[in-house]
């Protein structure tokens, strides 16, 4: 049986407001993140995911008390990620709300955190986010980053994200930084490669711009296709994106 294509907006939050970049970089004010979730979830989003993006560089806990208000105005699942450290960071965030636990950086520092998190939560709560740069420093040419972009490692991209399903991750966030705010289309290369090696769900995450990119990004091996300004600018709504994706042949929720 096929499974239905998702359709979620990101909420990058910095000190408790919604902020965009190009490339990780420049962030701009973007908005409320309960209002823009609201607004998200009437217009028919599948699910919304949460990244406070400067918690791991500032070295702090995700703001929980955003993850709860925002949850109380949505019933759709919520991912979160960000500066999530430990089973109990996952433990307080499920009990603030959300439904999926978005890692990075804490995994790449300490892989066994997936362990643990798989064998008290289940696979299903984890999402291994993935900020990765082109780079010839590693045999696929993908090498993954940290902290918000900020810091290469020396882990190859597709290397690291079969470990991590090994572990127990339940989907990949594959976020490419090169593509990020560009609007220029999603990087259609990366996802390919990501669904080569994954046996779990791809979430295809940078670039989006215009309509026929979400189909692309699907036709590339995505099943779920993310993005962030071009819904917080009104440049697209989720009904515009569902409705192209549904004349690609796509099945939509």
């Amino acid at each position: 049986m096929s499974v239905a294509i998702r359709v979620i907006p990101c909420l990058d939050v910095a000190a408790g407001r919604v902020v965009k970049g190009v490339k990780f970089e420049n962030l701009r004010d973007a908005g409320d993140p309960v209002e823009l979730a609201r607004i998200y979830a009437e217009q028919g989003a599948d699910e919304l995911t949460f990244l406070d993006v400067t918690a791991t560089v500032d070295d702090r806990s995700t703001t929980y008390d955003v993850v709860r208000k925002t949850a109380e105005q949505v019933f759709i699942p919520l991912t979160v990620g960000g500066g999530v450290r430990s089973t109990d960071d996952v433990a307080r965030l499920l009990a603030s709300g959300a439904d999926k636990i978005g890692v990075n950086s804490a995994a790449i520092a300490r892989p066994a955190l997936i362990d643990e998190i798989a064998d008290r939560f289940g696979a299903q709560v984890i999402v291994l986010s993935l900020d990765i740069k082109r780079s010839d420093t590693v045999p696929s040419g993908f090498v993954v980053t940290t902290h918000g972009g900020r810091r290469e490692t020396t882990l190859d991209a597709l290397d690291w994200a079969a470990e991590a399903i090994r572990r127990g991750a339940g989907e990949l966030l594959v976020n490419s930084i090169d593509a990020d705010g560009t609007k220029d289309g999603f990087d259609l290369e990366l996802i390919g490669v990501m669904r080569s090696i994954s046996r779990v769900p791809v979430i295809a995450s940078g670039g989006a711009g215009r309509l026929e990119h979400f189909p692309e990004a699907i036709r590339a091996g995505a099943d779920a296709v993310l993005a962030a300004s071009v819904f917080h600018n009104r440049e697209l709504t989720i009904g515009q994106v569902k409705d192209e994706l549904r004349q690609d042949g796509a099945l939509i929720r």
